[in-house]
């Protein structure tokens, strides 16, 4: 079977995060950056496929050079090979998902899986975005996926239980957690992986649909205020609520 992963590298979920001084973008000095934790979901179910029916798993990815150290990690997990659309702009989820449905088409793939949606601007807009350029079905938030040939049969979250979807390939698979447990690469596994191949693509800079105008950080929370049990007290807990915190 022919997969492609399509991965991105993210801030990691520990990292103190800044806005950059031009209030559009974060700050990436002292972040560390990592592979995004539901594209290892995403890899390892590519491998366990691959293991199951045979076949190559690509990892793709849009991003600047540091991602290759993403690449780096999937390809150390098993992947076969890399390739990296060098974009540091990345400007918004249309361009990301337009540059990888391009090599997607080159490649041809029968299954495609990424991560449910990435940790830094979770949006989860690749998945759809990528099923309606490609015209091909889509399966999200999948945790459970059988496929025997051609038929595909996943079982995914929705509120308040699950929901059991089959097609059939080629299609798009976003992963959830649960999915699988990602392996660890071992030492020589990380040292076979920088033998591997990355292959580097140029961008084909479709035009971006929206535009980031500005980033700020929330608003500290103001301190907390505390009221004897009392009827009187009731009153003024309820003004409090409608006029300051307006939840009711």
């Amino acid at each position: 079977m022919n997969i492609v992963v399509c991965i991105s590298q993210t801030p990691d979920t520990a990292a103190k995060i800044s806005v950059g001084p031009d209030g559009r973008n974060i700050d990436p000095k002292g972040v560390k950056f990592v592979l995004n934790p539901y594209d290892e979901f995403a890899v390892e179910e590519g491998l366990r496929q691959k293991q199951a029916a045979g076949g190559n798993v690509t990892l793709l990815c849009v991003g600047g050079e540091g991602a290759k150290e993403a690449i780096r990690l999937g390809l150390a997990m098993g992947a076969d090979k890399g390739i990296l659309v060098k974009d540091e702009e990345r400007s918004d989820s249309y361009v990301v998902a337009a540059e990888l449905a391009g090599v997607i088409r080159e490649i041809n793939p029968e299954l495609v899986l990424l991560g449910r949606q990435s940790v830094d601007y979770d949006s989860a807009q690749i998945g759809p975005m990528l099923s309606e350029l490609l015209d091909i079905p889509l399966v999200s938030f999948v945790t459970k996926l059988e496929i025997s040939g051609t038929a595909v049969k996943a079982e995914r979250d929705i509120e308040g239980g699950k929901e059991v979807v089959e097609t059939a390939l080629p299609c798009i698979i976003t992963a959830q957690k649960g999915l699988n447990e990602p392996r660890y690469p071992k030492l020589p596994d990380i040292m076979k992986a920088k033998s591997k191949p990355i292959e580097e693509r140029a961008p084909s800079a479709p035009a971006a649909r929206t535009e980031t105008l500005q980033m700020r950080k929330p608003e500290a929370k103001g301190a907390g205020k505390f009221f004897e049990f009392s009827e009187a007290n009731v009153g003024e807990l309820v003004r409090l609520l409608h006029e300051e915190a307006k939840v009711i």
